[in-house]
């Protein structure tokens, strides 16, 4: 049941607890997919059994859209001081040593909550808050780099699945809601973030090398081919967009969970808030016996431990992490310092040529930049390899933006263009106070 007020908002009564959705009408999509505010509430709440088997008991952060999909997104880790009484925390540790106060969301009316906040994703921790040093989750995110097909998406997770089979770990698929595939394995939480992320790490190379042609696990974009299976997912404070996760596409598609029997004829376009319900409706939860099949680690880790006895070391963390034991230099190949004969004057030299060509939170706007320093030189353009183009999603403490950089390898040196200003150049953690104006909700 659900009332208007004069305050323009809509008052829901989900299981007894009311729930106010504030500008109930507001476009929250609005090019390809129509959708309003009031219309995501009632998609989650379409779904909620379905998204509780991800995010229920769970610290969640906050990535709130407050100008609808189309707008620019923040993160906010801290739970909102006004907040209701029956919506519960707990307080998490980060790797920089502070700690945040953060909500977990156990029932429809608090899903309804946080979406009324502009919550259109989930990004729950990999931790129940009874235990927040151990988790429970490994994730294993299959991100594609430029001009990799969906074929080839579904090839790796297949092989991710045939290697998890191997290690006794069961494992189930879903749609990232973008361009890639997440695999996700329930385990016992016996083990430290430390050692899930070795467990990640160990698998990623082992299906790299398996079909080096189409997976990859470098860390560094211009050393990547393919499939990036994204290891440090599994760091701590590291967070995904988990199954029903709306995400920020014109077509309004989710992140769906699968079946494996699915997974090799599946396209994500037909998952969307428009059709997930309908599905959700007809099958239920594909994934509804996750949480009562744990595995071990046991044999991914004896993976790590044969890597690391043939010489192959820790691989680069996240670049806000303090610099671990074990982990080479956290330098980008491109600007790596040559170990030749020191000198009094130190040279760098070059492994890969890159320029950064465009820096903003709009995906949209860099992606024009980029087609204007294309015309710009259009001789050079026409050299480029498709991975030659690197599309970084750039994470800052609360906010997120696109940095498009070109890898030039392939045009000599000669023709080369120049560093440039990029266009344009909005780098949201260069901006004097790091806030955007507040926009209503």
């Amino acid at each position: 049941m659900s009332a208007k007020n004069e305050e323009e908002a809509e008052v829901l009564s989900i299981e007894g607890r009311p729930v106010r959705v504030t500008h109930p009408e507001k476009l929250y999509f609005s090019k390809q997919t129509k959708l309003s505010k009031l219309d995501l509430v009632r998609y989650y709440l379409s779904i909620a059994p379905g998204a509780f088997t991800g995010i229920r008991n769970r610290p969640i952060v906050l990535k709130r859209f407050v100008n609808g999909a189309e707008g620019e997104a923040f993160y906010q880790k801290r739970a909102p001081v006004d907040r209701p009484s029956w919506l519960r925390t707990v307080t998490l540790a980060f790797p920089s040593g502070r700690t945040a106060e953060e909500l977990v969301v156990d029932d429809a009316a608090g899903l309804a909550w946080i979406v009324n906040l502009g919550c259109i994703e989930l990004h729950p921790h990999p931790v129940r808050s009874e235990d927040l040093d151990h988790p429970d989750e490994l994730r294993v995110d299959l991100d594609p780099g430029p001009g990799v097909t969906w074929n080839d998406v579904r090839r790796v997770a297949l092989e991710v699945k045939a290697l998890l089979d191997e290690v006794g770990l069961q494992s189930w698929a879903k749609t990232s809601g973008s361009r890639g595939m997440h695999v996700n394995v329930r385990i016992e939480p016996r083990w430290s973030f430390a050692e899930v992320r070795r467990a990640a790490l160990a698998l990623s190379r082992a299906v790299e090398r398996r079909i080096p042609a189409l997976a990859s696990s470098k860390w560094w974009k211009e050393e990547r081919h393919g499939v990036f299976l994204d290891y440090n997912q599994n760091a701590k404070d590291r967070t995904t967009a988990s199954a029903y996760s709306v995400r920020p596409l014109p077509d309004a598609r989710v992140s769906a969970p699968l079946r494996w029997s699915e997974v090799p004829d599946c396209d994500p376009a037909e998952f969307t808030v428009l059709t997930m319900p309908e599905r959700f409706a007809a099958i239920g939860d594909p994934h509804a016996e996750m949480n009562s099949l744990a595995g071990s680690l046991e044999g991914l880790l004896d993976l790590a431990a044969k890597d690391e006895a043939e010489g192959l070391g820790d691989a680069p963390w996240p670049p806000h992490f303090r610099k671990m034991e074990g982990e080479a230099p956290r330098v980008s190949p491109s600007r790596a310092k040559s170990p030749l004969v020191k000198t009094a004057v130190k040279k760098t030299r070059t492994k890969m040529p890159l320029i950064v060509v465009a820096n903003s939170p709009h995906e949209d706007e860099a992606l024009a930049g980029l087609e204007r320093w294309k015309r710009r030189y259009e001789e050079v353009a026409k050299l480029l390899a498709v991975d030659d183009v690197l599309v970084d999603r750039m994470r800052g403490r609360s906010s997120i933006w696109i940095r498009i950089r070109v890898n030039l390898r392939h045009v000599p040196e000669e023709i080369r263009p120049p560093q440039e200003t990029p266009d344009p150049d909005d780098d949201p953690t260069r901006r004097s106070n790091g806030r955007s104006p507040k926009k209503k909700m």
